[in-house]
């Protein structure tokens, strides 16, 4: 099957945000298993640049977290680059405090991490309020910096992954408000090749500024009896309160409802992309 072949038979590189030990690089070992070369990236766009480069034939970049919402850099990097979303990957996401051995609470003034993880773990970094909160390119990064640093005033949010990689002593776990939180990776490639066990549809559009619009698109999914799993609105630049709507549904373009669908969609709007059609293993 086209997915087998994808995720367990790709002797190939596959660049991936961040560095070994983060999310990204857990995802993509989940995704493909061990039989690839893994190529770290530095920043989401690094990981699109390598694509279009012919560095890498598939990325893997986080798109959404179930505690804060969708990723906005990689949904318009998406859109930019005319890549596709070739499956997707969901991890759970456990934040833990580390430090180097022998660091205590008492002693931090400076906490690294990706931005991300600082939102997700914010209401136990409200009750630290003297500390300095410091982006830094991603969680597993922040970990190595702080391992190299050997400061007991500097720390990190990261995995416990990260912790036994890169030799740091856990402080606090699971410090993330959400116990059930999740981040959905998708994998992007050039092409995008349909099979019928792809149950999951992603597109990008534009309507026009009238009355029903939107409303009209819609109805394509309810009248043609397709659930829509989520839709995300993006500004247009240079087009002051216009959207491209992000729009992720279930179902197969190979369907006679899905093809429909997809066919008054496109012909109700002013821009219309397919971005892909893969595998789900994020469940409601």
């Amino acid at each position: 099957m086209i997915l087998d072949n994808l995720k367990n038979s790709c002797n190939c590189n596959v660049g991936f945000y961040g560095v070994e030990a983060s999310f990204s690089h857990e995802a993509l070992l989940a995704y493909f298993g061990r039989n690839i070369n893994a190529i770290s990236c530095n920043e989401f766009k690094d990981v699109f640049d390598a694509l279009e480069e012919g560095k890498i034939k598939y990325g893997v970049v986080p798109i959404e977290n179930s505690s804060t919402g969708g990723i906005l850099e990689v949904y318009d990097l998406l859109r930019n680059y005319g890549f596709y979303i070739v499956g997707e990957k969901c991890v759970k996401i456990n934040h833990n405090l580390l430090g180097v051995k022998g660091t205590k609470l008492s002693d931090i003034k400076e906490v690294y991490s990706h931005s991300q993880a600082f939102l997700q773990s914010k209401k136990f970094l409200m009750e630290h309020k003297n500390w300095s909160m410091i982006p830094y390119f991603s969680t597993a990064m922040s970990a190595k910096y702080i391992s190299e640093s050997k400061l007991k005033s500097r720390v990190c949010i990261a995995s416990k992954k990260a912790a036994e990689l890169y030799g740091l002593s856990i402080l606090k776990e699971n410090i993330n408000y959400n116990k059930n939180n999740y981040t959905r990776f998708i994998i992007i490639g050039k092409s995008n090749n349909i099979s019928e066990e792809m149950d999951k549809i992603s597109i990008v559009i534009t309507v026009s500024h009238k009355v029903g619009s939107l409303y009209d698109i819609l109805s394509y999914f309810k009248n043609n009896n397709l659930n829509m799993a989520k839709i995300e609105s993006r500004p247009i630049i240079n087009e002051p309160w216009r959207y491209f709507f992000y729009i992720d549904f279930y179902g197969n373009v190979l369907d006679k409802n899905v093809k429909d669908a997809l066919e008054g969609i496109k012909s109700d709007c002013q821009y219309f992309r397919f971005i892909g059609n893969y595998k789900t293993d994020c469940e409601l």
